[in-house]
């Protein structure tokens, strides 16, 4: 038999770029970097697809644009709060059937990154 599907995972890396995130005093006053890894998993994908056209997949020109107005819209204190709010409007997007997703504050600490990492959905 044939294989005609593959399972397919749309993968964002190092997506670097200021929230307003944070209960510091100076994070309340200017945003702060953050980096975001995404992955989007959208099922059993045709091997080849009908045709070669952006409109028929996932376009993560528009994936990019949803995470960084997500993360930017509005100051969070928590970094639980951004990376659940992201998580859930990452789900609502057309045949993503599961999500994972890490947040990293890179400057909170001199000597360490902190970061958050949610899944969920099918994996």
């Amino acid at each position: 038999m044939l294989n005609t599907k593959g399972l397919q995972t749309l993968t964002l890396t190092g997506l670097r770029f200021d929230a307003n995130l944070g209960i510091l005093a100076h994070e309340k006053t200017a945003p702060q970097p953050i980096q975001v890894d995404a992955e989007l998993n959208l099922g059993p994908q045709p091997l080849l697809p009908r045709d070669d056209e952006i409109t028929h997949v996932l376009d993560y020109r528009k994936v990019r644009q949803i995470i960084i107005k997500e993360c930017t819209a509005e100051h969070v204190n928590l970094l639980e709060s951004l990376i659940g709010k992201l998580a859930h409007r990452l789900m609502q997007l057309p045949g993503v059937l599961g999500v994972r997703v890490k947040i990293a504050k890179l400057k909170i600490f001199d000597d360490c990154e902190v970061a958050i990492r949610i899944e969920t959905g099918q994996w």
